[in-house]
């Protein structure tokens, strides 16, 4: 598999810059890139990456399917010997864009910087990155500049993907808080181009104002689902609604796709402090975003700066992206796990539009809401006075000043030194020649040790003095990820249940507030929860008798496909939103006997779980299971998720069981909320 990750960056193309005064044009500075670019180098992340030189891409497009106008062309090249009178005059035509002389060629520096990444990564060079351009292009269409784009670099690079590397199946991510309507205008008809945007919309307020930039706009003709539109109609969206937007309608419908590259319009001003979208994620969320959409496409995913004003904001979310696509630790992320009745509102609206088109939500409740709670809202919008254009300029001064102390203070708390090992194991000389290369083998515990350890804390568990080694290693791999020594790591264990008690009671006593155990198979021993430090996920093909579902006991009842996988339905609609509701510390993942799920099911759970708790994952497999201890470490260690297999769209009593409980839990946990009654919210 590819290793490394690239970054693109040309300082060239920090030339393209306003020569005039425009109030909408103004915030499209050259410090977006070198700012952006120097945060990079404060957390030496520049010398990690590969680096890829930007080289100019060939007449944008115009040997591709995928055209400009010659007319548009011909402006575009026409701007390079014009004064600044005539300048300004050409960029008059266009919807808030504007012309310097440098900029068709740093437009073409941006194709091609894009280009250049795909490039790396579909020839394994690398197996992700990160291209730093400007001008934008998402807005960009065939015949006409728009919104600061000139070309849309994301969607040649598309095109140019398919054409050249003959691929099927093309994810575009759009995170930037404005619709790249754009990229939905050449896509709109192609089913091999599953587009997604969220956007700040505001019930077609917010620019560009437009009424296919709304849910209901999935597509056209054969390209019917597959253009997904989420619109944000209120301001302030943070950490949770992003979240919710990818558990309950991306990351379904991405994994349903199968998408063979992922590219992502990377635009940062959906994050905190931006003047243009004024929503209140912080940097970390980007880190999060990037690790789920790492585990599609075999990780070939290629991230192409859009937008992003506020200086430091972007410059933090940038580092954040790239430090995910480097491999790092994944921060924990802040603020309260509850997605908003307007953010859900909109999933819900989305969903019940697609419905028709996507295989997962065939036995979904999902019913248009028409009586959005924003509609009053933005009617005492309209009827208050509007700021004057200093008013507002002011506000922005001041709020930028506010958000960068923040993020100074933020950023220091949310960031950790990394462990000096990533994944490892325990165990007599020989036991890592099954293992992957990378991980480390620490020094088993001694059996006195062990049993000190045992009689002082544990004697009430452990009764018989043959389990001992296996606890020694287990105990030895735990208490290096309990104190920051190792990211994560993998027992081995004849009797899993056992261990995973074991764990979960030592890692409460070492310290931590919250641990959730997500165990496969048959749990014998189900430990105490009701102090609420243990949240356990039992995923088990038959209901446990001894124990009812309760907040911090929730036993899911699952039997995988033999013909496929549909087990990421359950992942995505019901353990991760639990999850990440809980925030826990540490995640200790167990697989026991009778599990009744495959491998490449059990690989999804723990490449996804390693968005929380700081990546700290404790992996205890059956000693039986060498293959899926392969697999699992092959996982701790950051390689993508296998293959699936074919696709098996989950049955309507298993979606009947993950709504149930859904229905059941969504007022404890409450990133379950994908439907917008506004009971659930009082």
């Amino acid at each position: 598999m590819a290793s490394g990750t690239a970054l693109i960056y040309d300082e060239e193309m920090t030339t393209h810059k306003l020569l005039w005064s425009d109030p909408i044009c103004d915030i499209e500075v050259p410090e977006r890139l070198s700012s952006s670019y120097e945060q990079l180098r404060s957390y030496h992340l520049v010398e990690r990456c590969v680096h890829v030189p930007a080289r100019e891409g060939r007449c944008c497009c115009v040997n591709l399917s995928f055209p400009y106008s010659l007319e548009h062309l011909e402006v575009a090249k026409s701007t390079q010997t014009m004064n600044e009178e005539e300048l300004k005059r050409v960029s008059e035509n266009y919807d808030a864009f504007f012309f310097h002389p440098s900029t068709y060629h740093c437009a073409r520096l941006a194709v091609g910087a894009t280009l250049q990444l795909v490039d790396a990564v579909m020839s394994g060079k690398v197996r992700n990155g990160m291209a730093l351009v400007r001008p934008p292009g998402h807005h960009s269409q065939r015949n006409a500049a728009n919104g600061f784009c000139l070309f849309n670099n994301v969607a040649i690079a598309a095109e140019y993907a398919k054409l050249k590397y003959g691929l099927q199946r093309i994810l575009i991510v759009d995170w930037d808080v404005h619709h790249g309507q754009g990229t939905q205008y050449i896509f709109e008809e192609d089913p091999s181009v599953l587009y997604f945007s969220w956007h700040r919309y505001e019930h077609q307020e917010f620019w560009p104002s437009l009424k296919e930039s709304d849910y209901d706009a999935v597509g056209l003709g054969k390209g019917k689902g597959f253009n997904i539109n989420l619109p944000w109609n209120k301001v302030g969206m943070g950490n949770s609604d992003y979240l919710a937007a990818f558990f309950h309608v991306l990351l379904p419908m991405a994994f349903e796709f199968d998408p063979e590259l992922v590219i992502v319009s990377s635009g940062y001003d959906s994050g905190i402090g931006d003047p243009e979208g004024q929503m209140n994620a912080t940097p970390e969320v980007f880190s999060h975003l990037t690790h789920f959409l790492m585990q599609l496409a075999n990780g070939k995913l290629c991230v192409i700066l859009e937008g992003g004003y506020h200086l430091k904001s972007l410059g933090e979310s940038v580092c954040m992206t790239v430090k995910t696509l480097l491999g790092d630790p994944v921060p924990q992320i802040t603020g309260e796990m509850a997605p908003c009745l307007s953010a859900v509102e909109s999933i819900q609206n989305v969903r019940a539009a697609h419905k028709p088109y996507w295989k997962w939500l065939a036995y979904e409740d999902a019913s248009f809401l028409q009586n959005l709670s924003t509609k009053s809202h933005l009617l005492k919008k309209t009827n208050s006075s509007p700021s004057t254009e200093l008013e507002s300029k002011i506000t922005n001064s001041s709020n930028t000043v506010k958000v960068e102390r923040f993020l100074e203070l933020h950023m220091k708390n949310i960031l950790f030194p990394v462990p000096p090992i990533k994944t490892a194991t325990a165990g007599s000389e020989g036991s890592e020649h099954f293992l992957p290369e990378h991980v480390q083998l620490v020094k088993e515990m001694d059996k006195s040790e062990v049993k000190a350890l045992v009689s002082g804390f544990y004697a009430d568990l452990v009764k018989e003095d043959k389990t001992l080694l296996s606890l020694g290693n287990m105990f030895v791999i735990l208490d290096k990820i309990l104190k920051k020594e190792v990211c994560n790591g993998i027992a081995v264990s004849p009797t899993a249940a056992l261990s995973a008690a074991l764990a979960l009671r030592h890692s409460v006593h070492f310290g931590l507030q919250r641990v959730l155990c997500v165990f496969v198979g048959d749990m014998q021993m189900i430990p105490n929860t009701e102090d609420g430090k243990m949240l356990i996920i039992n995923i088990c093909e038959k209901e446990q008798s001894e124990k009812s579902s309760c907040k911090h006991y929730i036993s899911l009842n699952w039997k995988e496909d033999a013909e496929g996988n549909d087990f990421f339905s359950a992942v995505l609609g019901f353990i991760l939103p639990v999850a990440y509701s809980y925030q826990p510390n540490l995640t200790v993942i167990a697989v026991g006997p009778n599990r009744s799920l495959g491998i490449s099911g059990i690989s999804l759970l723990v490449a996804l779980l390693q968005g929380l708790a700081e990546s700290r994952i404790f992996a205890v497999i059956e000693d039986t299971e060498i293959s899926l201890m392969q697999c699992v470490a092959k996982a701790l260690l950051g390689a993508s998720t296998p293959p699936f297999g074919i696709y098996v769209p989950p049955t309507q009593e298993k979606v009947n069981k993950i709504k149930a409980l859904r229905d059941q839990f969504q007022q404890e946990w409450k990133m379950l909320q994908c439907s917008g009654k506004l009971s659930d919210f009082i």
